[in-house]
């Protein structure tokens, strides 16, 4: 049956969320013929948890799907409600953007910009088994029995594969609230030699907005002056909307205790590891039980939606001790609740069973990409889904597979410490987690990755001249700053006001504007001619030579670390080498690297339990 109804695809991606989405996008864009299988058309893009994008290191991790190419910053940009940099107060490196979006608009646009991707099909239908030949996935089978062959398949089962929902004492299969979960693979793959885990996440009661009183909370409003994710100028909704704080109180904890004899999560029932950075309200109660107040985020679900998120408030206690210690928030006395909190169990595979391509060890063509790798975010997932849909692609028709390096992108950094150290709990992206991170800020993401988005096809030569066009501009500016002096007369009564020390003699601008006091904004008030030059360029340009400026002998001593680095990431291992063989390794070592089989040296130093004496003894024996 399937041969006469279904062609042979390039790629087969199962699961349309954020990972799924992007995957069948880069994929299709390179050329690939892609059939993207749902168990719901109507759910493709879903945001299943908060309505937002972005925030710290998941903004830049946007910033950069966006710079090669990708979808999710310009989805995001076209739904966003309200956009607000976060950190700012602190070094660019630290700089995250996040943005409030329409929940329902973010999943139509990106089913229409599928939908608008010429070489993308659709199959609304649950892939039960995978078809494998000879130790290479070669198709799909589906729950109504259609045969569907393909030369790679990349699964995206987000949190389906086996889903169980708890809310107290109740559990019910299902891999979305409403939504039934997915079976059948995780039991073919264990068969196939994987080995598989549980994790958990949950999500909070979502309420009735017109019920609560906003005169209790306090206001949030975006940034003034409003950004975006994406390096391209989408169209964006004109009007913000604004989201409120509130906390809640010992009240609201004493209530919430009545409920933990009835919570799956402290009597064993949850066996899944949840995520250590987004712990449930029960969970913070229990851990920080000397706080006697958490913030909680109350945030639009949509630009004329009445419902509203309760981040900070994930729970899967039971629903009416839920709804009691809603009342009990200020601002929510007159509570409705649309719908319960609900933790969820799931299954995963760890990633260290995966090459750094996301494509499977155990078997050839298949790649994992989003929480079936442990990960928990959407823009974690939205990441993967990117790489595994290029390197689908990539393998398929035989060209260079990409792997981003850890000095290049966060991204980089997420699918190395995925695939070379696994992770024991939901990964989530922080920027302490990337050594370079003041290379890998979000406002150059296009700089540093629109080139390689180039040369895979998915950035055109229009967006590419207009990257090119950002550096040799910023350039400029840095150059005409360590050129143009100007004397204390000029600037002195200006210096005073910033409270910074007055000059003594001739100054360059560029010394003026590594003082951290001093900004364009204000030096163009005592220099005209600086004020002219800068009328000719954007915001994002001015800011990057700002950026140049201030941190130039930083970025060169982190450039010196990447280039010493570089000779370990350099040194390739043949995959295929026996470390039984050095006896001179620890026993632990020996037994990591086989399971891991790093490709360089530097990826084998990253691996938990190889000492830097292993790493001699490797470099000792590459060396002969």
């Amino acid at each position: 049956m399937g041969g006469k109804m279904f062609k042979k695809y390039n790629v087969i991606v199962v699961g349309a969320g954020h990972a799924g989405c992007e995957a069948a996008a880069a994929a299709a864009n390179m050329g690939s013929s892609v059939l993207l299988v749902t168990m719901n058309m109507g759910t493709i893009a879903q945001m299943s948890c908060n309505p937002a994008m972005g925030g710290v290191a998941k903004g830049q991790i946007v910033r950069e799907i966006d710079a090669m190419g990708g979808y999710s910053g310009i989805i995001t940009d076209k739904t966003s409600l309200q956009f607000r940099m976060l950190n700012r107060s602190k070094g660019p490196a630290m700089w995250s953007p996040r943005a409030q979006s329409d929940r329902m608009r973010f999943a139509e646009e990106w089913r229409l910009a599928l939908e608008r991707t010429p070489n993308v099909d659709f199959w609304q239908d649950m892939v039960s088994s995978l078809l494998v030949k000879g130790g290479n996935v070669c198709g799909v089978k589906t729950s109504i029995g259609v045969e569907i062959e393909a030369d790679a398949v990349v699964l995206t089962n987000g949190t389906f594969l086996n889903g169980v929902i708890h809310i107290g004492e109740k559990k019910f299969g299902g891999g979305r609230t409403g939504e039934k979960a997915a079976t059948g693979i995780t039991e073919q793959l264990i068969t196939l030699g994987f080995e598989s885990g549980r994790m958990k996440t949950g999500t909070p009661p979502r309420v009735d907005g017109r019920s609560l009183n906003y005169d209790l909370m306090e206001e949030q409003w975006g940034d003034e002056e409003r950004g975006r994710f994406s390096f391209t100028d989408v169209e964006m909704i004109a009007q913000q909307r604004c989201c409120w704080i509130t906390y809640t109180n010992t009240n609201v904890h004493e209530t919430l205790k009545e409920g933990f004899e009835k919570s799956p999560m402290f009597t064993g029932r949850i066996k899944g590891l949840g995520p250590r950075y987004c712990p449930s309200i029960e969970d913070k109660i229990n851990r920080f039980a000397e706080r006697d107040r958490h913030q909680i985020f109350v945030e639009p679900e949509g630009l004329n939606s009445v419902e509203m998120y309760i981040n900070g408030f994930s729970t899967s206690l039971p629903e009416d001790v839920q709804y009691k210690a809603l009342k009990q928030i200020p601002g929510f006395k007159d509570v409705k609740m649309f719908r319960p909190g609900y933790a969820i169990e799931y299954d995963f595979f760890p990633p260290t069973q995966l090459n750094l391509t996301l494509e499977t060890k155990q078997i050839s063509n298949l790649f994992f990409a989003g929480q079936i790798n442990g990960t928990t975010g959407y823009e974690e997932a939205a990441s993967q889904g990117f790489i595994a849909g290029i390197n689908a692609h990539q393998k398929v028709h035989n060209k260079h597979e990409l792997i981003l390096k850890r000095s290049e992108s966060y991204i980089g950094v997420l699918i190395d410490d995925l695939v070379t150290k696994g992770t024991e709990e939901p990964y989530r992206m922080f920027t302490s987690r990337a050594e370079h991170r003041l290379l890998l800020r979000q406002d150059n993401a296009d700089i540093r990755l629109s080139p390689i988005g180039y040369e895979l096809g998915l950035i055109s030569d229009e967006r590419l001249a207009k990257v090119n066009k950002k550096v040799k501009d910023s350039d400029d500016i840095v150059a005409f700053t360590k050129n143009k002096s100007i004397n204390p007369a000029e600037v002195n009564s200006l210096l005073e006001s910033l409270e910074t020390s007055p000059l003594a003699q001739n100054t360059k601008l560029f010394n003026l504007l590594s003082r951290p006091q001093v900004v364009f904004t204000d030096l163009i008030k005592a220099d005209d001619e600086l004020k002219t030059l800068l009328s000719n360029f954007d915001k994002e340009t001015i800011e990057q030579a700002e950026i140049k400026i201030k941190y130039e002998s930083y970025f060169e001593k982190e450039m010196e670390i990447v280039e010493r680095m570089k000779k370990m990431e350099d040194r390739e291992i043949n995959t295929e080498f026996d470390y039984h063989k050095l006896v001179s390794l620890s026993k632990e070592a020996r037994e990591k690297l086989m399971r891991i089989k790093p490709r360089t040296l530097g990826q084998a130093s990253r691996i938990s339990g190889v000492s830097p004496s292993d790493i001699s003894v490797l470099m000792v024996h590459m060396t002969k």
